[in-house]
């Protein structure tokens, strides 16, 4: 008999992380288990919708702008999550900061561009590549009530390389995060 592992996935804009755990997860078996992606988005002209899209698979959004604040936003996507009931739920990319509305309701992960607990926030990669440190990261975290602040779950880091660019730092990040998410995930999942 086959267990369905329902993986949501949270997402606000390009999906670059989005469209890699569907080549990772989407339709695959790992023993008696099969991975399907929901992604979910809280913006209409986020890009990943179209990676999803290009795999056949449909993305719901619930714009944050139609809910007059963080906790109705909150409530609706809960909501939906629940009806999903999903093994688990990833932030890979959503750029909103829930509230306990959420965080209380549902766990998941979140996958935040830096070592944490340093440079927490919106800016992370900015502010680790202008920093005196000399290695830049990758966190996977269990997503709480504070920001940028649940229990760590993996970590990775790049050196840093004299005289590259924000740019060329930027996607070396990104590039460590389309291995330390799915990694995580397998790890979290039992795959």
């Amino acid at each position: 008999m086959v267990n369905k592992i329902k993986i949501v996935v949270l997402f606000s804009g390009n999906g670059s992380n989005l469209e890699n755990l569907i080549k990772h997860f989407h339709c695959k078996r790992f023993g008696d288990k099969e991975t399907q992606i929901i992604p979910i988005t809280n913006r209409p002209n986020a890009k990943g919708i179209e990676r999803a899209k290009k795999y056949g698979i449909n993305t719901t959004i619930i714009d944050h702008k139609e809910f007059e604040s963080r906790e109705s936003f909150d409530a609706e996507l809960v909501k939906v999550i629940k009806s999903i009931e999903p093994s688990l739920v990833v932030a890979a990319g959503f750029m909103r900061i829930l509230t306990p509305v959420f965080t209380e309701q549902i766990r998941a992960i979140n996958l935040h561009p830096s070592l944490l607990p340093l440079f927490k926030g919106a800016n992370a990669i900015e502010e680790s590549f202008n920093s005196q440190m000399r290695v830049g990261g990758v966190t996977v975290h269990w997503i709480t009530p504070e920001l940028d602040g649940g229990e760590i779950v993996e970590q990775g880091c790049v050196k840093k390389i004299r005289g590259e660019t924000l740019e060329e730092f930027r996607q070396r990040i990104h590039d460590l995060e389309y291995t330390i998410l799915p990694a995580s995930i397998k790890y979290i999942l039992n795959l």
